[in-house]
């Protein structure tokens, strides 16, 4: 198992995955039960054990709902909003664990192009990165609070 460092999830995603956990290993225990020896059934068990290896490392590395330090420094935990410099247009975003659901915004992993590329850096601060299509684009970061503190704002 490789070791990526800590990640930010909000308590609600803590406990949605603890919940998927204890299904995917019910399923799992079924199945294995129940001798499902097809093709099929060995191609499910397999994806199953891979989701439940991805879910332990995202609680093994999680920090929970702890929200980072209010220091306008982009960081797990942290709602960014940046501007595309070539643009002008804004965008604000949660870095945190990608694929976990987020009602109120969408979430860029600090291991995405973006996300890495901003990774540390402090409002007023301009990154490049390159996007998966191969562009290369500025941003410029123009503000970082803490999760918590912007749920709080918006209620």
């Amino acid at each position: 198992m490789t070791r990526t460092g800590r990640v930010w999830i909000s308590a609600q995603a803590h406990q949605r995955l603890q919940r998927e956990l204890a299904t995917l290993r019910e399923l799992l225990g079924t199945a294995i039960d129940n001798g499902d020896n097809d093709e099929n059934a060995a191609a499910v068990r397999r994806a199953r054990q891979v989701r439940i290896q991805r879910i332990h490392e995202l609680l093994f590395d999680a920090s929970v709902g702890e929200d980072p330090p209010d220091d306008g420094i982009a960081e797990p935990g942290m709602v960014v909003t940046l501007r595309y410099d070539d643009t002008g247009d804004t965008e604000t975003f949660l870095l945190g664990v990608r694929g976990e659901e987020y009602a109120d915004m969408d979430v860029y992993s600090v291991h995405s192009p973006l996300g890495a590329a901003i990774l540390g850096a402090r409002c007023g601060q301009r990154r490049t990165y390159t996007s998966p299509a191969g562009a290369t684009i500025d941003v410029t970061v123009l503000k970082a609070v803490p999760h918590g503190m912007h749920t709080a704002d918006l209620s």
